[in-house]
C-alpha cells in the first residue's frame, strides 16, 4: 500500500484492541465542519498555486534590478515549481508517519521564512535558493489537500462540488497571481510579490492548527527513504536535461543527455522498486487503469497549456503592447472570472456530460481559444484578448475540474493519500514542464530572426537573442537607426515566435482531447463505490449519527 494511503490506518482500525491515533474532539470537529476544513485546504492551494504564477509579472523588474543570465532567469522561475513536483512524494509518505498535519504546519513556517528571504535578495543566486526553499514548503503542503479532500467528503457528488471549488481556487491562485503582482510591482519593488505570503501565513497557521485534525497512516512497515530520493532525482534529472534543451543546448551534450539518462533510468528503477515492495510509496498499479492514468495525463497537458502560455502572455502584453503591470494583470483578470464560473457549475456539468465529454470538450475549447489568440498582432486589440481570455480560462478550468474528480474516484478510498501525491506532481510537473517546453519553442522560433541585423554585431546579437527585454536594452544602448531596427525586428520575431508558440499548444490540446475519450462516458455515483469505500478513523463520525449517513448513501445509490 501506498505510504501516503489510508489503507494502513483502515486495516489497523479493525484489529482487535487498536486504539486509532486521532482525537476524537479533533475527529468530530473536522468532519463537522468539512466545508470550513475545505476553505482551509483552498487557502493553502491558493498560497501555492499563487507563488508559481505572481513573478512572472516582476520577471522584467528583475531582470533590470538583478542582471540575471537566461538561464538563472529560467530558474528563478522554475525552481520553484519544479522542486515543488520532484519532492511531493517524498514530503507525502513523511506526513503519513510523522503526521499529515504537523508537516502541513512546518510547510506553512518554511514558506514565510523562504518568502522573506527571496523578497531581499540581491542576487540571482540568492533569488534561486529561496525559489527552491519556496518550492520545499510548497511540497510539504500540497499533499494534503487532496487526500483529506477525499476522507472528509466520501459522497461523491458532495465531493465533486468540492473539488470544484479546489481546482478554481488552483486556476483563481494561477490566474491572480500576475494581477496582484502587477499592482505590486506598480506601487512597490519586485521583492513585495513575496512578501504578501507572510500575512497569509500568520492568518492560516492558527487556524489551520485549531481545525485541521491530525492524521497518519497505520505506520506499519519501514518508510522508504530510498524510493522517495529515487524518484526526487529521477523527476528532477528528466526536467533538468527538457530545461537545457530548452535553452538551446544540443540533446547531445553531455550536460543535457546526462540527466535525462540518469532521471530516466532512477524513474524506472523508482517504479519496480514500488511494484515489488508490500508497502510502496506510490501503487503504481493504478496505472494500469485508463481512466486514472488518462486523468493524470489531462492534468500535465492542462497545466503546461496554462502556466507556459500565460508567461509568454504576459510579456506580450508588457513587451510589445506596452502595458503597465498594473494593466497587464487586469487584462488576465477574465480567464480569472471565467474559472470561477467553470468551477462553480463543474458539479452540474460533469454530472449531465460524464468525465469523457466534460473533459474532451474542455480541451477542444481551451484549443479553440489559442487558436483566436493567434490573431494577435503587434497592436492592441482589447476585445479579442478579452475573448481569447475567457475561453482559456474557461476550458482549462472545465478540464482540470473534470481530470481530478475522475482521478481521485478512479483510485480506491485505501489509495486516496497515494492518488492525491500522483496529482499534485501532475499539476506542478505540468507547470514547470510547460514553462521550459513552450519556452524552448519560443525560444527556436525568436532567436534565428534577431541574429542578423544591419549595424548589430554578432556579440550584441547573441544578446537580443535571449529575449525581448533583453534585445531592448541592447538596442537602447546601440541607439540610432540600428538600435531601433534591433528593437522593431525583436517585437516582429516575438510575435512570430508567439504564433509558432500558439499553434503547438493547440496541437498538444486536441491531442488531450483526443486521449480524454479513454475517461468514462459517465460520472458512477451507484452503490458499487460506497460498498468499497469504508470510512477511516480519521473522519468517522459517533455512531449516533450513522444512521443519517446510511440515508444519505442510500439517496447516492438510488
Amino acid at each position: 500500500m501506498s505510504g501516503t494511503t489510508t489503507a494502513g490506518t483502515q486495516r489497523s482500525a479493525g484489529a482487535p484492541g487498536h486504539r486509532p491515533r486521532v482525537k476524537n474532539v479533533k475527529t468530530v470537529r473536522a468532519v463537522g465542519n468539512r466545508w470550513a476544513v475545505l476553505v482551509v485546504l483552498c487557502v493553502s492551494l491558493l498560497l501555492v498555486a499563487l507563488d508559481a504564477t505572481i513573478l512572472h509579472i516582476a520577471v522584467p523588474a528583475v531582470s533590470e534590478d538583478l542582471r540575471p543570465g537566461a538561464m538563472e532567469l529560467l530558474w528563478i522561475v522554475d525552481a520553484y515549481p519544479l522542486v515543488c513536483a520532484s519532492l511531493l512524494i517524498l514530503f507525502g509518505t513523511l506526513g503519513d508517519r510523522v503526521g499529515r498535519r504537523r508537516v502541513l504546519l512546518l510547510g506553512y513556517g518554511l514558506f514565510g521564512a523562504a518568502s522573506a528571504l527571496a523578497a531581499f535578495a540581491d542576487s540571482p543566486h540568492v533569488l534561486i535558493a529561496a525559489r527552491a526553499l519556496l518550492g520545499i514548503g510548497g511540497a510539504m503542503i500540497m499533499p494534503a489537500t487532496l487526500s483529506i479532500l477525499r476522507q472528509v467528503f466520501p459522497d461523491r457528488r458532495e465531493r465533486a462540488l468540492a473539488i470544484g471549488i479546489w481546482t478554481a481556487v488552483a486556476a483563481i491562485g494561477a490566474a491572480t497571481g500576475p494581477v496582484l503582482g502587477g499592482f505590486l510591482i506598480e506601487h512597490f519593488w519586485w521583492g513585495s510579490v513575496f512578501l504578501i505570503n507572510i500575512p497569509l501565513m500568520a492568518l492560516i497557521l492558527p487556524v489551520g492548527r485549531w481545525l485541521l485534525p491530525e492524521s497518519r497512516g497505520s505506520g506499519q512497515g519501514p518508510w522508504d527513504v530510498l524510493g522517495a530520493l529515487m524518484a526526487a532525482a529521477g523527476v528532477l534529472g528528466v526536467v533538468l536535461g527538457v530545461k537545457r534543451i530548452g535553452s538551446g543546448e544540443g540533446i547531445a551534450d553531455a550536460r543535457t543527455l546526462l540527466p535525462l539518462l540518469v532521471g530516466s533510468a532512477l524513474l524506472v528503477l523508482f517504479v519496480r522498486r514500488q511494484r515489488t515492495r508490500t508497502q510502496p510509496l506510490i501503487d503504481v498499479t493504478m496505472f494500469a487503469r485508463a481512466a486514472f492514468s488518462t486523468s493524470v495525463g489531462c492534468i500535465v497537458l492542462a497545466m503546461l497549456a496554462l502556466v507556459g502560455l500565460e508567461l509568454i502572455a504576459v510579456q506580450y502584453l508588457q513587451l510589445v503592447l506596452e502595458l503597465s503591470p498594473l494593466e497587464t494583470g487586469l487584462r488576465l483578470l477574465p480567464l480569472t472570472f471565467a474559472a470561477m464560473a467553470a468551477g462553480a457549475t463543474g458539479s452540474y456539468t460533469l454530472q449531465r456530460l460524464g468525465p469523457r465529454a466534460m473533459v474532451s470538450s474542455g480541451f477542444a475549447l481551451t484549443a479553440a481559444a489559442v487558436l483566436v489568440l493567434t490573431l494577435m498582432g503587434q497592436h492592441d486589440r482589447p476585445a479579442l484578448l478579452t475573448a481569447g481570455f475567457v475561453l482559456l480560462g474557461f476550458g482549462l478550468q472545465t478540464t482540470l475540474f473534470g481530470a481530478y474528480e475522475s482521478m481521485l474516484s478512479e483510485a480506491p478510498a485505501e489509495h486516496a493519500g497515494g492518488a492525491a501525491a500522483i496529482g499534485e506532481t501532475s499539476y506542478q510537473l505540468g507547470a514547470g514542464m510547460g514553462i521550459a517546453l513552450l519556452g524552448s519553442v519560443m525560444n527556436a522560433a525568436y532567436a534565428p530572426r534577431v541574429a542578423t541585423v544591419p549595424g548589430v554585431s554578432s556579440a550584441q546579437s547573441a544578446g537580443a537573442a535571449n529575449s525581448l527585454g533583453e534585445a531592448y536594452t541592447v538596442a537602447d544602448r546601440i541607439g540610432g537607426p540600428a538600435g531601433e531596427a534591433l528593437r522593431s525586428t525583436a517585437r516582429q520575431a516575438f510575435v512570430h515566435g508567439l504564433h509558432v508558440t500558439l499553434f503547438v499548444s493547440a496541437g498538444l490540446l486536441l491531442l488531450g482531447a483526443l486521449a480524454a475519450l479513454r475517461l468514462p462516458r459517465l460520472m458512477d455515483c451507484g452503490a458499487r463505490e460506497e460498498k468499497k469505500q469504508e470510512p477511516s478513523p480519521q473522519v468517522k463520525v459517533p455512531a449516533r449519527r450513522e444512521p443519517a449517513e446510511r440515508a444519505g448513501s442510500g439517496r447516492v445509490a438510488r
